[in-house]
């Protein structure tokens, strides 16, 4: 898969609105998730769950208000607060990946080996959507908003 982005789950009175602060929280890595970005075509790509509001797979991958760094070369941080964490939990649970993938399988699979490698893609993609799953689900159930920095390109 492509580059990835890191995640992490932060408690809201903690967050600081600094470049520096938020980078800081990347440099244990141990509590970071690491999803690809790629991923993002699975969510922006579909139709959105009709109960969606907000449209929030516009924030799962690549969502959230933008930190910009002191060097305004390098890509912003994003910051999810912990009631769009809320929004972006419940739309992955009930979320059909399959529909999702869908939509977006005409657009990875040339990055990936082609139709021949489509159940191995589907499957790489389908474990990311679960641990991504898991990741909002357990946060939100903590309260706690989503900081996120985005691979360079």
């Amino acid at each position: 898969m492509s580059a990835y982005l890191r995640l992490r789950a932060v408690p809201p009175p903690a967050l600081r609105n600094s470049s520096t602060w938020l980078e800081r929280l990347f440099e244990g890595d141990s509590e970071t998730v690491r999803r690809y970005r790629d991923q993002e075509r699975i969510y922006t790509g579909a139709r959105p769950h009709p109960l969606a509001q907000n449209r929030p797979q516009t924030q799962v991958v690549l969502g959230g208000r933008p930190v910009f760094r002191a060097d305004r070369h390098r890509p912003p941080l994003l910051v999810l607060t912990a009631a769009q964490v809320r929004r972006v939990s419940r739309y992955l649970a009930k979320a059909d990946f399959d529909a999702l993938w869908d939509f977006a399988r005409d657009a990875l699979l040339p990055r990936y080996g082609g139709v021949r490698e489509e159940p191995g893609t589907w499957r790489a993609f389908a474990v990311a959507h679960q641990e991504l799953t898991a990741f909002y689900t357990r946060t939100a159930e903590c309260g706690d908003a989503v900081v996120k920095w985005v691979p360079e390109e």
